[in-house]
């Protein structure tokens, strides 16, 4: 059996990607600076203190490191489970989770070298702002919806 972990190239590449497109952000726009890419696409840097959209952002600061602490905890949890699978006949699980590896992981050095986590992609429509997200939170995105895939393939093939 083929260990589902060699999978972890593509969290690698993942994270480099969200920490890349975070530091040419920070470099190049102010806080709360936004450029109109699309109509209904922004480019606007945001710093996020809590967890999905904006979840304990205005709490005194000990949700950072309860955000850290459940992003090591699923990582674990996550690398364990990839070990597990079989990469041949299990790639479409072991593919979602290793992008909400990289999610997790890739939030995580921000909220722990920063104190909180840099956000940009700004969806809206007219004054409707979807909460701001990122490389690492559209991963964790694609990632559940893999795996949601693969229970439905799964469930198919059971006759379920």
């Amino acid at each position: 059996m083929k260990r589902a972990w060699r999978w972890l190239p593509v969290t690698a590449v993942v994270i480099l990607l969200d920490q890349l497109s975070k530091a040419w952000i920070v470099r190049h726009f102010s806080f709360d600076e936004s450029v109109a890419v699309l109509p209904m696409l922004n480019v606007t840097l945001r710093f996020n203190t809590g967890a999905a959209f904006s979840v304990l952002a205005d709490a005194s600061g000990w949700q950072r490191w309860l955000f850290a602490g459940l992003a090591v905890a699923v990582s674990c949890g996550i690398v364990a489970w990839l070990y597990r699978l079989d990469a041949g006949t299990q790639w479409l699980l072991a593919l979602g989770l290793s992008l909400i590896l990289a999610g997790a992981l890739g939030n995580l050095i921000d909220r722990v070298s920063l104190g909180h986590v840099i956000d940009f992609v700004d969806v809206h429509w007219k004054d409707v702002h979807f909460p701001a997200f990122n490389v690492a939170d559209s991963a964790i995105t694609v990632g559940a919806i893999l795996m949601l895939l693969d229970a439905w393939i799964v469930g198919r093939h059971r006759g379920g």
